[in-house]
């Protein structure tokens, strides 16, 4: 558990690959933090061979005068997930959070998250998430905990995990659902999680997890219920695969 308000050190991750058209909004709602203790923010960039770079360079003496720890690496990778795990090697905080270069955080979000642990400890939390659809609309995915299992009650964008959790578990770079699996995997264990109920991010249709071809739904929906089953659950979460795929590509396409 923390020391006290001020005192949790908290590492943030951003991945980006080609993200110069986007990447400033995420740093902008970065700045905005109202947590005044320590954060490391590290962004993990794969190559990028547009303006990514050249835009954290020019946020450099920003964070620094905000007091954020900004640390920058550029290498080639895997792919997301195996990005995400680079991120987390890089890492010295006691909670570690992660955003997408075309997500942010809501103003309160860090504070929350710290606030939420100095209360509880947790092992691994999660809030509402604001999705902001390609027309500009937006409506609050809730988040809640309970023992029913669903992707449909948890949030990535919002999710936040105490630093010696990682060194339990990692992303196993599967699959497009490997943050998914993750989570199934850590809410397995005796792990203490808890849920925040307020908007912690927003998340935006149509970023790098969402840019569906119609034709990878059904690799997508196959990809997804693998991860129920090799956690344990039930051949019928195949129904909400469909079901959570197809909206989502809908949303994507029409949203």
């Amino acid at each position: 558990m923390g020391t006290g308000p001020e005192n949790v050190r908290v590492s943030i991750i951003t991945i980006a690959l080609n993200a110069g058209d986007t990447i400033a909004q995420t740093f902008e709602a970065m700045l905005a933090q109202t947590y005044r203790g320590p954060i490391e923010y590290i962004l993990k960039d794969g190559g990028s061979t547009d303006a990514t770079l050249k835009v954290a360079e020019e946020y450099r003496e920003r964070f620094e005068a905000r007091n954020i720890e900004f640390r920058v690496f550029s290498e080639p990778d895997k792919g997301i997930y195996d990005a995400m795990n680079r991120g987390i090697d890089l890492t010295t905080g006691e909670i570690v959070g992660m955003i997408n270069a075309d997500d942010r955080y809501e103003p309160g979000c860090i504070e929350a998250v710290v606030k939420k642990y100095n209360e509880t400890g947790f092992d691994l939390c999660f809030g509402n998430l604001r999705i902001v659809m390609p027309s500009g609309k937006s409506f609050v995915k809730k988040a809640r905990y309970r023992r029913y299992t669903t992707s449909r009650d948890w949030n990535h964008p919002t999710q936040f995990v105490k630093r010696s959790v990682y060194d339990r578990f990692r992303f196993r770079c599967l699959n497009i659902s490997d943050d998914m699996d993750l989570y199934f995997a850590v809410k397995k264990t005796d792990a203490k999680i808890v849920v925040i109920d307020e908007v912690l991010a927003d998340f935006t249709i149509g970023g790098v997890s969402t840019k569906i071809p119609a034709r990878q739904i059904p690799e997508r929906i196959h990809r997804r219920y693998m991860v129920y089953r090799i956690n344990g659950y039930s051949r019928a979460y195949i129904i909400e695969c469909v079901a959570f795929e197809l909206v989502k590509y809908l949303g994507a396409r029409f949203g």
